[in-house]
């Protein structure tokens, strides 16, 4: 909860209010405030109480450092009282800057440079408020997605020139992002009484906001209905439609009946499981159902965000993580729908989760009480790392000790791996995953299969399906280090097998010249030039699938061998957390994930003679032809 107290209050008492926020954050976070928000607070909280007291609203609400709604992120200050000219409930978010001087960043008006401060441009603060008044429309029913009541400004009240900071002003402002600069003081004190009455407390709009149920409103999933349903990629097959109209059945009865269920849908690689995701969202948004999408993968859930919110940016709020419903007001939801569910966690807090959410509440059941009808969408066969907890029997078992029917869906078509069954058959076979009397590849005219002799025609092969339009990515196990970005963000080629090297995917959340952002490397053209691990590669899909096996697996005596040795994932070093059966299990599943990325075909190669002559003789009996008449020079 924000600090939350009186404007006269405030004004009464900045010299202990920054020392109050301290400890709340501690408290609340778990880790001590930085010198620079200390600095803030104790620099900018005074302007404030002084301008709002001069104002006259003294008994205006303040909200300091309020969260918004299913984010860690955090506004500044939230004003709320009543409207002078509507008398509803009225709210003022401010995002407050020091700065005395700012430029637009070469010459773009929604980029800040502020001299003399780090870390190259900053977002306009006026578009950084934008969005925040936006997300609280779009999350706090008790506003009922009135944009009216919520309004935003930047203030840098300490910006006394206005010469100094004439490039912000190029931004044309809004309801939701208006500018104001210590030179403008008195617009600015204007402002704030066109929108809060001085006569009226605030306490009552205050407790409004603070005790409002949090699920979409009705304007965003509009929007959202018509962004995700104009794509034509969303088109259902077979089980697909039925897991889709299984959902809608059980919403149905749950609005009807008051009742409650969970839907549990089942499929290996490219059987569908996001499309049924996103359709789902979009049907159930154009409906008017209150429904959030939610993953455990940061790369998936961002490039999601950037596919289904490309022309409406709002959408991107409806696409949430696991850990985002700690303290989510049961059966808010109509539905939530859990994308790659097989990542679950035992539990949500992380180094960040405020204290008062520290409970050993297992994530599972958070996620179990939030919507009416939650909808896991998983393969138990690609977990890959430890405190992963997605597998079907867990679910059944949480949803049985709460009385809860399950209703589930296993999806047979494959539509990854050029729709080819055979292949995902046969890597679950190869490594031990499914039990087969014949561990040769089969062959299958719709999907090719080779297996390379070098590093550099592994690389070659997939480059080749580059420069003849397809698109694909190199992906390894995780035998070799990964280092930071160089001080000129570079990246290190880290991957060496001989004298060949590349590095993995970069680890910074932003480009670094072409480089793509950790996030976007499945997604953007400049992901070929680096090696994915599990974690980038895991939910996407390409048209060329290039895979090293390292040598953490190796094929001994007719199978595979695992070797806990050779692997250099942090999250395999704790023996005691991870039993050497467990590690085992995980490396194959991660293997699995990385050999089923391919649409069209994969190219393998391994860092073990005897495993590449191994696979080599398992693939020698078969020539497989070019599949949907495209054509990739052969790996010999």
């Amino acid at each position: 909860m924000p600090l939350r107290l009186s404007a006269g209050s405030l004004a009464a008492s900045t010299d202990s209010i920054a020392e109050r926020l301290f400890e709340q954050m501690l408290h609340e976070t778990g880790r001590h405030t930085s010198p620079a928000e200390s600095r803030s607070w104790k620099r900018s909280l005074p302007v404030l109480a002084a301008d709002l007291v001069e104002a006259g609203l003294s008994g205006v609400e303040v909200l300091l450092e309020y969260q918004l709604p299913l984010t860690s992120q955090r506004a500044d200050v939230v004003l709320a009282g009543v409207n002078p000219r509507t008398r509803r409930p009225s709210y003022v978010v401010v995002e407050l800057k020091q700065w005395t001087t700012a430029h637009a960043w070469e010459g773009d008006s929604n980029l800040v440079e502020v001299p003399g401060m780090p870390g190259g441009p900053k977002l306009h603060p006026a578009r950084q408020v934008k969005n925040y008044c936006t997300h609280i429309v779009d999350f706090a029913r008790a506003l009922s997605g009135d944009e009216d009541a919520v309004v935003g400004a930047a203030y840098l009240h300490n910006a006394t020139q206005r010469e100094a900071i004439s490039d912000l002003y190029e931004l044309a402002p809004d309801a939701h992002g208006q500018l104001f600069s210590g030179a403008d003081r008195g617009a600015w004190l204007n402002f704030l009484r066109s929108r809060l009455d001085g006569a009226t407390p605030g306490a009552e709009a205050a407790d409004l906001l603070l005790h409002s149920s949090i699920a979409p409103s009705r304007q965003l999933l509009t929007v959202a209905a018509e962004e995700i349903q104009q794509r034509e990629m969303f088109t259902l097959q077979g089980n697909q439609q039925l897991a889709v109209d299984l959902v809608h059945h059980e919403v149905d009865k749950a609005r009807r009946s008051d009742f409650k269920s969970v839907v549990l849908i089942t499929g290996g690689p490219g059987s569908g499981k996001s499309v049924i995701a996103l359709s789902l969202l979009g049907d159930l948004a154009r409906q008017g159902r209150t429904v959030i999408h939610a993953t455990g993968s940061r790369s998936f859930t961002q490039t999601l965000r950037k596919v289904a919110g490309a022309r409406a940016p709002r959408v991107q709020r409806l696409f949430r993580y696991f850990n985002s419903f700690m303290d989510a007001e049961p059966n808010a939801l109509d539905v939530l729908i859990l994308d790659e569910a097989h990542r679950i966690r035992e539990t949500s807090v992380n180094r960040y989760t405020r204290a008062a959410l520290r409970t050993g509440r297992p994530q599972i059941e958070e996620l179990l009480d939030a919507a009416r009808v939650p909808v896991f969408l998983l393969d138990q066969n690609q977990v890959v790392r430890p405190g992963e907890m997605g597998a079907v029997e867990t679910i059944e078992a949480a949803a049985a000790a709460r009385g809860l029917p399950v209703r589930r869906v296993p999806l047979d078509e494959q539509f990854r791996c050029g729709g080819s069954l055979a292949y995902v058959l046969w890597v679950e076979a190869l490594l031990g995953l499914r039990p087969a009397d014949d561990l040769a590849w089969p062959g299958d005219d719709r999907f090719q299969l080779e297996v390379a002799d070098t590093p550099q025609e592994l690389e070659a092969a997939i480059r080749s399906a580059q420069e003849q339009g397809f698109n694909g990515r190199l992906t390894a196990g995780y035998c070799w280090p990964w280092s930071n970005p160089r001080a000129d963000d570079s990246l290190v080629n880290d991957v060496q097998v001989g004298d060949w090297s590349r590095p993995w995917n970069s680890k910074a959340d932003r480009y670094l010249g072409a480089v793509p952002p950790a996030a976007l490397w499945a997604s953007d053209p400049g992901g070929i030039d680096q090696v994915g691990c599990v974690y980038t590669a895991q939910g996407f899909e390409y048209d060329w699938n290039g895979v090293i096996l390292g040598p953490d697996l190796v094929w001994r005596d007719g199978r595979f061998v695992s070797r806990r040795a050779e692997n250099k994932d942090p999250d395999f070093r704790n023996r005691t957390a991870v039993s050497d059966e467990r590690f085992d299990q995980l490396v194959r599943n991660v293997y699995k994930v990385l050999l089923t990325r391919g649409m069209i075909g994969t190219v393998i190669y391994s860092t073990d003679r005897e495993t590449r002559d191994a696979l080599r003789a398992l693939t020698r009996s078969v020539a497989t032809s070019s599949a949907g008449g495209t054509h990739v020079a052969k790996v010999r």
